[in-house]
Formats: structure tokens, C-alpha cells, sequence
């Protein structure tokens, strides 16, 4: 009883609020004028059958246009088998997470369906560490020599799905074939999917099965609109799509919320490309010739770029916040070289903290952390009997770590961790996003003065001698 009980309590003193906001790089709402958005998983939300649905096409393009074994048919998209942020090893055909040094998380280095083993990683990396000089490029494509593509986009999740299928078809039935070639093939139909609009059009035709409905992103529209903030939109996504969706979550009405509407704007190019000029779309679709002297609310654009939106708009600095899912594509280059506020939208998180707020993974991390404080002071005595228990942890701590793994996804774990390291995704979040949350709806939890303050971690060499956080502020949301 006194067992259970001490775990409920380290449960209740450690819950997280999954609508929380979490500050990277403290930001105050206070300071915010301007608040602009993307469209594809920061305002439209989809369900899981638009995973499924883009894995079956680009499936049938391989199939029909690339002329792809037949037999692939045989594969379905498995929702929980990959995670965003890994990377893929275009010349080995290997798909990994890496961490924020470099280092592979042995154990999560998959050739099609299956892991290959640690010896044969070790052997081909020679040790566990990735070359800078092989890394993806800064978008985190594979280009100009780099091997290495690292997913960061929600809809490359089938992408990931996919690859594997491919490479385990091939491999099960012996054929011969060459990574790059399969890759690129695989990498097209994908594209496919999008910049031929098949994925459009099906969404359009069956929006309530697609989008999941956003009450709350309207709540979160009206209350910006409300105290008189300004509010526009920059999605890669076409206008007709845009406007069927909006139509859905937000209601006809919802140009009426947005100062200026950029649709096709070809990010990341549209934040450094600065030949694009903005063309106006009329509500038909048509193209318009004519100079863009000024950006008009309830008018949309097209292409354009972020040097002629700052010119006409005058919205520049610390005093616009934009939100995106994409780290790269969306946040990145307004954070380094535009000095915008930048929020990340990681749907993924409140998953992940629903399960770090369970009595089993407490329970587990609790541990884990004690086994290493064990090991770390014991492995001072070199005496037999202090070794051989010394060695028994190591081998329980490591059982721990493959446990606590498993537990958010059993090949490749958390999309924040690797084992106690943040992985390469967490290092761009903490760079290029100076808020992060689950979803736009986290916004309703706060008013429009709060200020977001980083948690103070101490590093390596200080000593945590400042208070723990209390049960009230671990919610880190106001108390009502």
C-alpha cells in the first residue's frame, strides 16, 4: 500500500498538462501583433486514413508508371511503424533515428520490415557515429553528395511506410536492385500524390473522413480576431483545397479572419527567393497579370515571396508569431534570419506525454535514473564482488532503456529521445521553435499577456540547487 501510494504521488507531481505550451526561448504574448500560420497540420488537422490513402496511390504509381512488381499490392500502410524525424540512408537503404550528436540509436536501424543487427551497423558505420559530411543537407534533404534524408514532414510518414515495403519486397523475393534508383522512384510517387493533386481532389470528396473537425482552430481564429490581432496564412497547399477545408473547420465566412491569404507559396523557397512576384487568385481560380501593390484582405495570392510580403506589409520582428509543423520548411529561416517568433505545431506530443504521465513509465524512469546513479558512483570499486553486482545493473539498466523505448513505439521509440540524448529532431525544435505545443488549441489556455519562460535545467556543471518545480507549475498552464 505504502508502494502504491508513493507511486501515485511521483505520478500526480510529475503529470504534465498535454495543452501545455512549452517555451524553448522565453516569449511574451504581450509583444505579439501579427500571427500568421500554415495551413496542413497547424489549422487542418487530418485523420489517419490520409496516411493510408497517400501510401495506396503512390503505391499504384510505382506499380503503373514504374513499372514495380505487381506483388506489392500485398502491403498495406502500418500506422504505428514509424516515427517522424529519422533518417534514411539513401545508399544502404537503411532507415535510423540519430540523436543530437550524430550517434545512431542502436537498435532502431531498420532494412525494410526488419532491424538489422548492432554488429553489422557497427561494422558498416564503422562504430555507431554518422559523418557530418553525409548528414542531410539543412532542409534535411539528401543533395549534392549528402546519403542521408531526414523525414520531418507528418505527411512523410507513409513516405518512411512505403520505403520499407519496397526494400522488404525486393529482399524477400531476392531481386537484385539499386537503393538510390528505388529511393528516387519511391520519392516521386509520393510527390506525385501531391503536385498532381490526386490527394486534393480525394480530401474534397470526402472532407469529413480526411480532416478531423476544428471547432477549437476556430475558437482559437475568433479569439485572435477578437483583440484585434492581425492574422494571415502561407500555405503550400492550392487555394481550392484551402478554401474546401476552411470551409469545413471554420466556416464560409473564413477569409473574413485572415488580413492576407498566400496560397502555393513553394516554402521554404518563398522565404529566400526573392524573383517570385505575388500574382492575385480570383475566387475562380484564374490567374490574374496584373502588379501587386498591395497585399488586400479577402484577396488571395499565389507564389510571391517573404522580401515583397515584408515590403508591403511592414510586419517585420519579435512582434510576429508564426506557427507551422514543418521545423525546417516553416520555422527555420523566419528564426535565423527574419527575427520572427516562431511556435512549432508537434501533434505528436500529447500522445507522448499521455503515456510519460502513466504510473508504468514513472514508475520505469524512476528507476532507471536510480540505476544509473548506482552505476555511476559504484564503478569506482574494482574489487570482485563490487564488479559483479556493478555489471548486473548495467545489464538491467540497459533492459530498462530498451523498455522504455518500446513503450512509445517498439522500433523506433520516442520522437524526442534517444534513450537519454534528445534525437537530431529535438535539437532543430530547440533551435528554430521558440514555443511548442500539441495543437493551435493550446492557445485558448492562455490570455493574450502571457509570457512563456524556458524551464531552467542546470547544465552539466551546475549543481540543481534552485527548487524543484511543484506539482502546480510541472502543468505549466495558469492556475485557475
Amino acid at each position: 500500500m505504502v508502494e502504491l501510494k508513493f507511486k501515485l504521488h511521483l505520478v500526480s507531481c510529475n503529470s504534465v498538462n498535454p495543452d501545455t505550451i512549452f517555451a524553448n526561448n522565453e516569449t511574451s504574448l504581450h509583444d505579439i501583433e501579427i500571427y500568421g500560420f500554415d495551413y496542413d497540420y497547424t489549422l487542418a488537422f487530418y485523420s489517419s486514413h490520409l496516411h493510408t490513402l497517400i501510401f495506396n496511390i503512390a503505391r499504384d504509381i510505382l506499380i503503373q508508371e514504374h513499372r514495380y512488381p505487381a506483388g506489392l499490392r500485398e502491403y498495406e500502410y502500418i500506422p504505428d511503424f514509424v516515427v517522424r524525424g529519422l533518417h534514411y540512408d539513401v545508399q544502404k537503404a537503411l532507415l535510423m533515428k540519430i540523436d543530437a550528436f550524430h550517434y545512431i540509436q542502436l537498435g532502431t536501424v531498420y532494412r525494410g520490415l526488419h532491424p538489422v543487427p548492432d554488429k553489422e551497423v557497427i561494422a558498416m558505420y564503422e562504430g555507431s557515429h554518422v559523418p557530418l559530411e553525409i548528414m542531410s543537407d539543412f532542409y534535411g534533404k539528401s543533395s549534392h553528395g549528402h546519403t542521408m534524408k531526414q523525414f520531418m514532414d507528418i505527411f512523410s510518414l507513409p513516405e518512411m511506410t512505403l520505403l520499407c515495403c519496397v526494400n522488404d519486397y525486393f529482399m524477400k523475393h531476392n531481386i537484385d536492385y539499386e537503393p538510390v534508383h528505388l529511393y528516387k522512384d519511391v520519392k516521386e510517387a509520393i510527390g506525385d500524390v501531391h503536385v498532381k493533386g490526386i490527394m486534393y481532389r480525394a480530401v474534397e470528396a470526402d472532407i469529413e473522413k480526411y480532416i478531423c473537425y476544428g471547432e477549437q482552430t476556430h475558437a482559437v481564429l475568433r479569439k485572435l480576431s477578437e483583440n484585434g490581432k492581425k492574422m494571415f496564412l502561407i500555405t503550400n497547399s492550392p487555394f481550392d483545397f484551402v478554401d474546401r477545408g476552411m470551409n469545413y473547420i471554420v466556416g464560409k465566412d473564413w477569409r473574413s479572419l485572415f488580413d492576407v491569404v498566400i496560397v502555393q507559396a513553394d516554402k521554404p523557397g518563398f522565404f529566400n527567393d526573392r524573383r517570385k512576384p505575388f500574382r492575385r487568385v480570383t475566387d475562380k481560380g484564374v490567374l490574374l497579370w496584373d502588379r501587386i501593390h498591395h497585399l488586400e484582405k479577402g484577396q488571395i495570392y499565389k507564389q510571391g515571396n517573404l522580401y515583397e510580403f515584408l515590403r508591403l506589409t511592414g510586419w517585420r520582428g519579435s512582434k510576429v508569431l508564426y506557427f507551422g509543423d514543418h521545423i525546417y520548411s516553416d520555422l527555420a529561416d523566419l528564426t535565423l534570419k527574419h527575427g520572427w517568433r516562431t511556435g512549432a505545431i508537434i501533434p505528436e506530443l500529447r500522445k507522448e506525454i499521455k503515456i510519460m504521465n502513466t504510473p508504468d513509465y514513472v514508475h520505469t524512469m524512476t528507476w532507471l535514473q536510480s540505476l544509473t546513479g548506482l552505476v555511476e558512483q559504484m564503478q569506482v570499486h574494482r574489487d570482485p564482488a563490487s564488479q559483479a553486482v556493478v555489471q548486473q545493473w548495467i545489464k538491467e539498466r540497459e533492459h530498462m532503456r530498451s523498455r522504455t523505448k518500446d513503450i512509445f513505439n517498439g522500433q523506433f521509440g520516442s520522437l524526442f529521445r534517444t534513450y537519454h540524448n534528445p534525437t537530431y529532431f529535438s535539437r532543430r525544435l530547440s533551435r528554430f521553435a521558440d514555443i511548442y505545443m500539441a495543437s493551435l488549441s493550446c492557445l485558448l489556455k492562455y490570455d493574450l499577456q502571457h509570457t512563456f519562460f524556458p524551464r531552467r535545467t542546470p547544465l552539466q556543471h551546475e549543481s540543481p540547487f534552485w527548487p524543484e518545480q511543484t506539482c502546480v507549475n510541472a502543468m505549466n498552464l495558469p492556475i485557475e
